[in-house]
């Protein structure tokens, strides 16, 4: 994979820089086919790019926005990455955006693949943008060291949409967009901030099995489409 590296003097610059840049795409996508979908991810790392993002004058009714994972929570609780989305991005002009949720409160995870799986098939093949976060135990998405089906969601020759995924440092359990679903988005970008999450990322190049850093599956790729790496300190 073809990684360029965007650099910015600090969060806020980032955060309009991404938002520009995601907005673009989803635009030509609309122009081009009439429909745009977004995936983005979750955690704090994000916020003030969506706010800047709900602001994009685009055709945000022609726009699915999904999560690239979501931790198995009610909608309303604090650790819900809907609940993000519904107070940083889905709001100003993007609130007309279609949501398509990761959790359904009346089954597990493992239980609701097939369901969100057949509900989700027409948005992501292939997504237009997917927005990636990473952690500093070189996780991205849900793909989490440990985790017990990471093997499944990382498989690249793999058709299932989604994973459930259940791992030491996740917390709760998991649902996550698979890793060939992220790969074909025509956009894909990997956000990140601060010091300590430009060392991980320097560890992750380094070299090393995906197992102990799972962010390696996608910046290992030799394949298109190319990874766009947005930093601010």
């Amino acid at each position: 994979m073809d990684l360029r590296f965007h650099e910015y003097p600090d969060r806020a610059a980032l955060a309009e820089a991404l938002a520009m840049g995601v907005a673009s795409v989803l635009t030509d996508a609309i122009q081009a086919r009439g429909s745009a979908t977004l995936a983005v991810s979750g955690g704090s790392t994000p916020k003030l790019f969506f706010e800047k993002l709900s602001h994009a004058q685009i055709e945000w009714n022609r726009v699915s926005v999904l999560l690239v994972d979501e931790r198995w929570v009610e909608a309303d609780s604090p650790r819900s990455n809907a609940r993000l989305l519904r107070e940083h991005l889905l709001q100003n002009a993007a609130k007309d955006a279609h949501f398509e949720p990761l959790f359904l409160p009346e089954l597990t995870a493992p239980e609701a693949v097939e369901v969100l799986s057949q509900r989700l098939a027409p948005l992501v093949k292939p997504l237009d943008v997917a927005v990636l976060g990473m952690g500093n135990d070189g996780h991205t998405a849900s793909f989490f060291p440990q985790a017990d089906n990471l093997a499944a969601a990382l498989a690249p020759n793999e058709r299932g949409i989604l994973a459930a995924i259940e791992a030491p440092g996740a917390g709760e359990p998991r649902m996550t967009l698979t890793l060939p679903v992220l790969l074909s988005a025509h956009l894909l970008a990997l956000h990140i901030e601060g010091d300590d999450k430009r060392e991980t990322l320097r560890a992750a190049l380094a070299g090393g099995p995906v197992e102990a850093m799972p962010v390696r599956a996608v910046l290992n790729q030799s394949e298109r489409p190319d990874l766009q790496i947005f930093w601010a300190r």
